[in-house]
């Protein structure tokens, strides 16, 4: 288990490491490696017990910039490698930093077995629905006739609900946060790294190269209003800007979106081990971002497959200690060539 220790007196500055940021001017992903340099030391935890593991694209630069353990590592493995790492070392906090196109596509595998067994990882899924890295394709959640180098036509591909996928996995924490919300990003942050067990964070974030204003209308006065539906634990779902709308439970025991009424209005519950009210709220987010849920869908407990490997080997070594002398003596061999 990871040591705490909150008389550290670490600072934000105590986590920048020495290397230039290098992301395009009015990325996103600044705001994100802000608020985590800025959230880390309310943690407690040495720099040497945070390790930071990415794939490729973007946003895998991020353990270059911070001033912890990390690695950037293949395409779409991060949740592999990290996962060993969690298994072996439970004195550190794990994180994986990952893009629409590094988890979705070439590490979707990767990443819905990683949320399955509720490795006690925290994946950063930096969602900007393109491909920024390599100039500007299509991503598993680009929007079905989107334009873009690869898709000259437009996209004929249905794009992925990032949190209804990490859902179907039974991911034991789910979240969904903008950059742009620094308030909501570090409350989120707080609560996943609380969280043992796989937590998944979903952030929307700006390509302002290949993908600009994607989530425009999400930031707008007078847009957002109407289309963000933050959920909070305990409290009814309610926004509009009297909160005059609301989610409602319908006559098929579902979810949809409708006038406030007391009667018919759920009240948010994260801790809800039932994997269908997540899933049901998070087909609320809609494509065209008419209506996207943001916040902690789902925070529940569940053994971590780490813990359960390292009691399994235990247990395995107490009942029978380990000598190599006879395994490699032993009648089992094979003949190569």
């Amino acid at each position: 288990m990871t040591t705490v220790d909150l008389e550290l007196g670490l600072k934000p500055k105590d986590f920048k490491s020495d290397q230039e940021v290098r992301w395009c001017p009015g990325c996103g992903d600044y705001v994100v490696l802000n608020a985590m340099q800025s959230f880390l030391p309310s943690l407690g935890l040495k720099r040497e017990n945070i390790v930071f593991i990415s794939g490729i694209g973007c946003s895998s630069r991020f353990p270059y910039y911070m001033n912890t353990y990390g690695m950037h590592s293949i395409h779409g493995r991060a949740p592999a490698i990290a996962t060993g790492l969690a298994v072996t070392r439970p004195d550190l906090s794990v994180w994986v930093v990952t893009g629409d196109g590094d988890a979705l596509s070439i590490g979707g595998n990767h990443l819905i077995h990683a949320l399955r067994r509720n490795v006690n990882l925290k994946i950063l899924l930096f969602n900007n629905r393109i491909y920024g890295l390599t100039k500007g394709q299509y991503s598993p959640t680009s929007e079905t006739g989107k334009l873009t180098k690869s898709t000259p036509m437009g996209s004929l591909d249905h794009p992925f609900n990032p949190l209804s996928l990490a859902i179907g996995a039974e991911a034991t924490f789910v979240a969904r946060t903008l950059d742009n919300d620094r308030a909501q990003l570090t409350s989120i942050l707080t609560a996943a790294a609380q969280h043992r067990g796989s937590a998944l964070v979903e952030i929307y974030q700006n390509c302002p190269i290949f993908n600009d204003g994607a989530f425009d209308v999400l930031k707008e006065p007078g847009e957002k209003e109407q289309r963000l539906i933050p959920v909070e634990h305990g409290q009814p779902i309610r926004f509009g800007p009297d909160r005059e709308h609301a989610v409602l439970r319908n006559d098929r025991g579902g979810l949809e979106i409708g006038p406030y009424d007391e009667n018919r209005v759920v009240v948010h519950d994260a801790t809800t081990d039932d994997p269908a009210y997540a899933f049901a709220l998070s087909r609320l987010s809609t494509q065209d971002l008419a209506h996207t849920v943001t916040g902690v869908y789902r925070n529940v407990d569940r053994p971590t497959y780490d813990d359960q490997a390292r009691a399994q080997v235990s247990a395995a070594t107490d009942a029978k200690p380990a000598d190599l002398r006879s395994l490699l003596r032993g009648r089992d061999t094979w003949t190569v060539g």
